[in-house]
Order: C-alpha cells, then structure tokens, then sequence
C-alpha cells in the first residue's frame, strides 16, 4: 500500500466517531463541574473547551484573550447563567454571534433555591428539620428576571445536588444531539450511562453523610444550599454571602457567635479564598476547621471531576464532622 492510500485509510478511521468528513463541533464550558458533564456525553466524539481553569474561581474570573478566541470560534458554548459568571455575559453578546449558547440554568426539571441573603442562618430555615432533605421538583422555581447573585434571586451553584447535574446533563445531550445528528447515537448512550453514573452517585453521597447529617457547621460563602437540601447535612452559616465580598468585622463576629451557640463542630474553608478569616472564626471555640472545594479549584478537569467534586465535599464533611466523636 503506498503512503498516500495509508494517509487516506488514517483519516477515514479517524473521522468515523465523527461521521465520514464530518468535525465534531466546537464547544466551549465555562467551569469545570458543568465541563465534566459535557465532557462525558462528547467521550469518543470530541473534547469540550474549559474557560475557568486551574485554582480560578468563577466569581473573581477575567476573561483572557485565548479564551475570548475559544467563544469567537464556537460552535455551542454551556453556561450557568450572569448569577455565577457575571464576566461571561457581555464577551458572549459581543463574541458568540455564531453559536448557540446555552444558558443551563433555564433547563427544565432544575430545582432552584432563593438565595440566602444573610451569612447567619439557621439550617433547613425553609421548614425542613434539620437530616430531612426536601422533595426533589421544579416547583420552587425563582423569577428568572430577578437580579442574580446576592440580589434577591436564585442561588446558582446548581450542581451541587446532584438530581439537578441530571437534568443539566439532559439539557446538554438534547444541545448536542441538535447541534451534531451525526453523533447522536453516541451522546444519547453516553448520556443514558451519565444518568445511571449520576444516580449511583447520589446514593453513595447519602450514605457518605447520612452518619453526620445532625452536626452543625459553617462554611466560607453560601454555596451549599443544595447539597443541604438533597442530602439533609446541617449547615448553619457562612462566612460570607458572596466571596466576591469579604466580611466585615461585625459579620465575622456575627458568625463567631453562632458557632458558640450552635456548638458547630467544623468551619470549612475553600481554597481560592482567605483561610484567615476561617482561623478568626474558629478562635476561642472548640470547632474544628477543614476545607470544602465547591467549584472543584483543585481538581483536574475532565470527565470524572464532577464525581470527585462531589465525592470529595462528602468525604470533607464526615471526615471532620466525625471527629471526636
């Protein structure tokens, strides 16, 4: 066979995943839990582009010339919405003319929680006792023409019960299968074993957390309520509302006191932010302090980030909450 024929028959067995001739498309994700998802239903088919990578946290991103050519070039870009990546919305106007833009958290089936204006604030405050998680729907809806993040609208740190990475994940496939029909096969089996790895997941986390669901703690900023929700765990405060504003003197106090009164077992951290302000917390009370990673800043990106996020939060928990006990 002559090294042209070998060159042709390369290429042909190369383009099969994506049809004969055809390119996967180019897709953009804008942090690594909702990347970890597309990445799962596009296995075999192509590999999507992250834009907050590294230890980079949503909330303080900036935008970067590569990454500004990455949307300039898309072909369908996945985002939560302006409530977690405010730098996102007018590059995605002014660049993303050509794609089809995904604003995830407008997927049907999401549950979407008000978010908490306070940094005190008892646990399960919507009416639930404290280990019992709500009823998983969409009837709790927010206006999604409320202001976002720390405004009175909904929290968006959506992926945090897992229920709600499953009908993210649904809305990706659906993006995909309309975007690339050539590959449709191949997200629909991808997102069929995504649904079952999801669920399975769920499951283990109840079990993780279930020993530790009545301890009380605190966390950095208000990004856990739906973990909270899903999985009963009782947290009582953060640090701060939102990470894009550091606490006041007054706030830290505030918070200090609820640790005493509450008797929390444990002050987490997170690692993009001061840990400081988590050793004035705890000073003077017998609370442990660990770390929790909600944005998965210290892991590596790909297809299983999203389980080893989540994993990781639950294994944190017990691991700290369980001291001493």
């Amino acid at each position: 066979m002559k090294p042209a024929s070998i060159s042709l028959l390369s290429a042909a067995v190369f383009s099969m995943g994506a049809g004969p001739g055809v390119a996967a498309p180019e897709v953009v994700v804008s942090i690594k839990p909702i990347h970890s998802l597309v990445a799962s239903i596009m296995k075999g088919v192509g590999e999507p582009k992250l834009i907050v990578d590294g230890a980079a946290s949503p909330h303080t991103f900036s935008l970067k010339p590569s990454n500004a050519a990455a949307i300039e070039g898309a072909d369908v870009i996945f985002w939560i919405g302006p409530g977690i990546e405010a730098f996102l919305e007018k590059p995605l106007d002014a660049l993303a003319a050509s794609a089809t833009v995904i604003e995830l958290e407008d997927a049907p089936g999401l549950q979407k929680l008000p978010f908490r204006e306070s940094g005190a604030f008892e646990a399960h405050d919507d009416g639930h006792e404290a280990g019992e998680a709500p009823e998983h729907d969409d009837h709790q809806h927010a206006d999604h023409d409320d202001d976002h993040h720390g405004h009175g609208g909904f929290d968006t740190h959506l992926w945090l019960d897992a229920m709600n990475a499953k009908a993210m994940a649904a809305e990706i496939e659906k993006t995909l299968v309309s975007a690339d029909p050539v590959n449709a096969a191949a997200y629909q089996a991808n997102g069929a074993m995504l649904m079952k790895d999801i669920d399975a997941l769920d499951t283990e986390i109840k079990a993780t957390v279930a020993p530790v669901k009545s301890k009380p703690f605190i966390v950095f900023h208000d990004a856990y309520q739906y973990f909270e929700h899903r999985y009963g765990v009782s947290v009582a405060g953060s640090i701060t509302v939102s990470p894009e504003t550091m606490p006041g003197a007054e706030r830290v106090d505030q918070i200090q006191k609820k640790v005493k009164e509450l008797g929390a077992t444990c002050v987490f951290a997170e690692p993009q932010f001061e840990p400081k302000l988590v050793a004035v917390v705890t000073e003077g009370t017998p609370a442990r302090s660990g770390t929790l990673d909600p944005e998965a800043a210290t892991l590596k990106s790909g297809s299983g980030l999203y389980f080893e996020l989540m994993r990781g939060l639950a294994r944190s928990m017990k691991n700290c909450l369980s001291q001493g006990t």
